[in-house]
């Protein structure tokens, strides 16, 4: 029983434990190239959180990890089998209520860990701060914590080479060999506006992609998996331990 854990832990355990700072991992169920599972987000998130938390854990954070949820906005990939779409004002309803469970009893802040780049949760969070104002609630994306060109070759963002080498390293079992993956190429915007930034629409992944991946992850290796794992736990624990700590009445200097 690893007691940061909320899955894991029983009521014996929790009941007289103090806990700061909630942490609610979010994943997505989607295609990711041919050569990664569905779960890929899960597994991500996963053991991002766990591996982050057992250090900041360790290091005194009064925290719990809740369950990933394992649905995310997939709205971009309607037509892509089995890609499990959940809409934004669903995401509104169910964090609703699992905040008003967490502020009902007394865990006043909690962070989301995304693992999916369809998720967004700021305008979601700023309306849920005005139903609970004692709530500090905050989110990040684990996959943005660290330049990628300093332990990666090629650029994407979904089945790329980064991903492609954390599952190798998490989950070796789950990945086909890298001379089955397509290439991950990538159609662009037509419009300039939209590739310098400043402009934004959603992409259809179909059009886009013919094997569902942008980035090519042929470059992929177990042990870049497991350096940039462990340089991006040591970050997001360090997080979590300024989290827990943090007084929501003094957040700013």
């Amino acid at each position: 029983m690893r007691p940061y854990l909320l899955a894991e832990n029983n009521w014996k355990a929790i009941k007289d434990t103090d806990i700061d700072l909630a942490i609610l991992p979010w994943g997505a169920t989607e295609a990711h190239n041919y050569h990664l599972p569905y779960g890929t987000d899960i597994i991500e998130a996963d053991h991002i959180a766990a591996a982050a938390a057992k250090i900041a854990f360790e290091s005194g954070a009064r925290i719990i990890v809740l369950p990933t949820i394992p649905f995310g906005v997939n709205t971009g990939q309607s037509d892509i089998k089995l890609d499990i779409n959940l809409n934004p004002s669903t995401q509104l309803a169910i964090l609703n209520d699992i905040i008003a469970v967490l502020n009902r009893q007394g865990i006043f802040k909690l962070l989301i860990l995304n693992s999916h780049g369809g998720n967004d949760f700021k305008a979601l969070l700023r309306e849920l701060g005005l139903r609970y104002p004692k709530m500090f609630l905050s989110t990040c994306n684990w996959f943005q914590a660290l330049p990628k060109a300093e332990y990666f070759e090629a650029k994407g963002d979904h089945a790329d080479e980064m991903e492609t080498s954390l599952i190798m390293h998490l989950c070796p079992h789950l990945v086909l060999p890298l001379n089955e993956a397509g290439d991950g190429h990538e159609k662009k915007q037509r419009i300039k506006a939209f590739s310098e930034g400043w402009v934004w629409a959603e992409r259809k992944w179909s059009m886009i992609s013919a094997d569902t991946g942008t980035g090519n992850p042929k470059a992929a290796t177990a042990e870049k998996g497991s350096k940039y794992f462990e340089a991006v736990t040591k970050k997001l624990a360090s997080l979590l331990l300024e989290l827990s700590r943090i007084d929501n009445n003094d957040l700013y200097e």
